[in-house]
């Protein structure tokens, strides 16, 4: 018996709409992430990108759970000394809500070139509206 590796040109492409309102954080994350990087389907393959689109919509509507909007802190660096810059979730979601959902995902995904590759199909938007209509993406419920 042989093992069964997709061809590139065999893999079909979907497109999802997820409605983040009122979901938790790290549980919509992981469901976003099995999609983009192909895990939901029969033919998944480690090494090779076989993952979906994923449109998320209401994400300044996401929820977490406990005293995280008062404590979870985001940090990054400039590079420079003393360039540790912190911003608590609270004013992340005002600045830019879809960052969030990004960064959750971002940190379930694989930390190489296909990660990277896998992220790009993700599309966040902060209201309702998307500009993806053309690509009739399917709505599910996470």
């Amino acid at each position: 018996m042989r093992t069964y590796i997709p061809k590139k040109e065999e893999i079909a492409r979907k497109w999802y709409l997820v409605d983040a309102k009122d979901k938790i954080l790290g549980r919509l994350a992981t469901k976003i992430a099995r999609i983009l990087s192909g895990k939901n389907k029969p033919i998944y393959t480690p090494h090779i990108d076989t993952g979906d689109f994923v449109v998320v919509i209401n994400a300044k509507e996401v929820r977490v759970t406990g005293k995280k909007e008062e404590n979870k802190i985001y940090y990054h660096h400039s590079r420079y000394p003393g360039g540790l810059k912190e911003e608590p979730l609270k004013k992340l979601r005002q600045r830019k809500p879809e960052e969030i959902i990004k960064r959750a995902v971002k940190g379930m995904l694989p930390k190489n070139r296909l990660g990277r590759k896998m992220l790009k199909r993700l599309k966040i938007y902060p209201d309702s509206n998307h500009p993806h209509q053309a690509q009739n993406p399917e709505p599910i419920n996470l």
